[in-house]
């Protein structure tokens, strides 16, 4: 594994379980965020571990690049719903969450500036249940996708990853994982805003998580990022009146 770092020169660059564009989509890559290469044996793609979480799996080559010189400091991550970032004097969108630089960062032929990106610092995390429930909505009614982590598509975990990443707390980046993070809670009525609630399977492996809003509400994605009613059996869609998923822990992450 090379110690460079790669950063996606692409809004959201895909990640995949092998290298084929007909593989599994398991992630996404944000523009900006951090990677180290373990595989470059592929002419069409890099084997990248994230930075942030840990997570692998294989990148298209021709959306990562090398950055060059010393890597400028994120100073916090875009928290507004639309955002510019100018790519080689270019604008490019970019999704809530993306790195926010406190300089331009230079990648292989790409200047890429975040100037103008709102973002949040400490100073604006004193009431961090209001920040989370401000962060959570932004998402409400974004479709399901499988390994997504945007507006545009966002499964379960990505979903709770990317609305903690406005808290400046770094969860990891599947749902069995994030349950193994946090203190637990033993009950539901002890819950409070911003508690993490995982259900499971018969089989008794965790499949999917959802934000707590207190001990009766949670946002949550599954089919789209949605409001639903919780009790301490599990989930009852509002939507489609019957119980869609089996509570099984709680865990709490500040």
């Amino acid at each position: 594994m090379s110690d460079k770092i790669f950063i996606p020169v692409v809004a959201v660059c895909p990640v995949r379980e092998l290298a084929d564009h007909r593989s599994e989509m398991t992630s996404q890559l944000l523009l900006g965020e951090q990677v180290h290469v373990l595989d470059t044996s592929n002419e069409q793609w890099l084997q990248v571990r994230s930075l942030h979480d840990g997570y692998e799996g294989w990148c298209q080559r021709i959306q990562l690049e090398e950055v060059k010189g010393e890597v400028p400091e994120i100073k916090g991550y875009f928290s507004g719903a639309n955002g510019m970032a100018n790519v080689n004097g270019q604008p490019m969108q970019v999704f809530t969450g993306t790195p926010v630089y406190n300089a331009p960062v230079m990648a292989g032929v790409f200047k890429i500036s975040f100037t103008g990106l709102l973002h949040r610092s400490a100073s604006d995390l004193a009431d961090r249940q209001e920040v989370l429930r401000a962060a959570a909505f932004q998402y409400l009614n974004a479709s399901y996708v499988w390994g997504g982590r945007t507006s545009a598509g966002i499964d379960c975990s990505g979903f709770a990853q990317m609305v903690y990443r406005q808290l400046d707390v770094h969860l990891q980046r599947d749902a069995w994982l994030q349950a193994r993070e946090g203190e637990s809670i033993g009950f539901l009525q002890e819950a409070r805003c911003g508690d993490l609630a995982f259900f499971d399977e018969p089989d008794g492996r965790i499949s999917h998580v959802g934000i707590l809003f207190n001990d009766r509400e949670i946002i949550h994605a599954s089919g789209k990022v949605r409001v639903d009613d919780i009790d301490h059996a599990g989930i009852l869609s509002r939507d489609q009146g019957k119980r869609t998923h089996r509570l099984r822990l709680i865990r709490r992450y500040f």
